[in-house]
């Protein structure tokens, strides 16, 4: 049975709307992570993903049901989760070392300097910044201010890190190297991540599973897909994979119509609290027919 180190038991969120009332952003939503996963949930604007993210990360409550990180309710901000956001939320006055040390002396409050310093180098090298430890974030490309941010948030080994769009505002060369890095350094320390994105491919190269929702109002997850790739890809050679097609032809489908349609045609044994698990797969090729078969026929 998979193990629930990450639980989002029935949470719906609702914000109040102009004129009065209130609007659901989503509703009774399910679902599980197990430790070691990196999961990337999919959806369009206003299906409340990043309002998911906030809740995973302490920021703000639901209104309904609970999320449950290694057997503890979340009930605020906490150093077990760590988040990247679309910005690199920097402290300007403060160098690329100081940025990551001043999260790792929160995090370890008992440490001493030299300790703070040779631990916040090891993440900072481990994001390609070797060298870079006493520039400012003015002195930096906003490649190399989010590798910053990265290396800061996985200093603090934390239990889930949350990912908000980390690499949307970012060039398409930088984009994909961060991917990489990213998904390298996680690989290594077996790290727990939730990331939200709109970039089909970027949800294909790095996650396990990827989590549909369907649009919003009342939004829901309508199904879980497990990403059939080998688990090592070679961002070179994954478009080759016999099933890469198989899953971006199935969630861009999803994106395009399912969503929209999905909340009416709901299957009689969809269970919300167990969303359906997909996988989808390439068909093989067709036999082509013998001839003893073509005169038969």
């Amino acid at each position: 049975m998979e193990k629930r180190f990450i639980s989002v038991e029935g949470i719906s969120r609702r914000f109040e709307a102009p004129g009065g009332g209130s609007t659901t952003v989503f509703e009774d939503v399910w679902f599980r992570i197990a430790k070691g996963e990196f999961v990337c949930m999919i959806g369009h604007s206003g299906c409340g993903k990043t309002t998911v993210l906030n809740i995973l990360a302490g920021l703000d409550l639901p209104d309904q049901g609970t999320a449950i990180v290694d057997g503890k309710a979340i009930e605020g901000p906490s150093l077990d989760r760590a988040v990247i956001f679309q910005s690199h939320a920097l402290l300007p006055w403060r160098t690329v070392l100081g940025n990551v040390a001043y999260a790792v002396s929160s995090r370890w409050r008992g440490w001493g300097k030299a300790k703070i310093d040779a631990h916040a180098t090891r993440f900072i090298e481990k994001v390609g910044l070797k060298g870079a430890d006493a520039k400012r974030p003015a002195q930096l490309s906003g490649g190399m201010k989010q590798r910053v941010g990265i290396a800061r948030a996985l200093s603090i080994e934390p239990k889930i890190l949350l990912m908000d769009e980390p690499f949307s505002a970012l060039d398409a060369l930088t984009r994909g190297t961060l991917q990489d890095e990213v998904r390298r350094i996680c690989l290594e320390t077996g790290q727990t991540v939730f990331m939200i994105t709109h970039d089909v491919d970027e949800a294909i190269y790095l996650a396990d599973k990827i989590i549909l929702m369907t649009n919003g109002p009342e939004a829901m997850v309508a199904e879980i897909v497990e990403n059939p790739l080998p688990k090592e890809r070679d961002r070179n050679q994954i478009h080759r994979h016999p099933s890469f097609y198989a899953i971006r032809n199935h969630l861009i489908d999803f994106l395009i119509t399912r969503s929209k349609t999905f909340k009416d045609e709901i299957p009689a044994d969809y269970d919300r609290r167990q969303p359906p698990v997909v996988r989808p797969q390439a068909h093989p090729p067709p036999v082509p027919p013998t001839e003893a078969g073509r005169k038969a026929a």
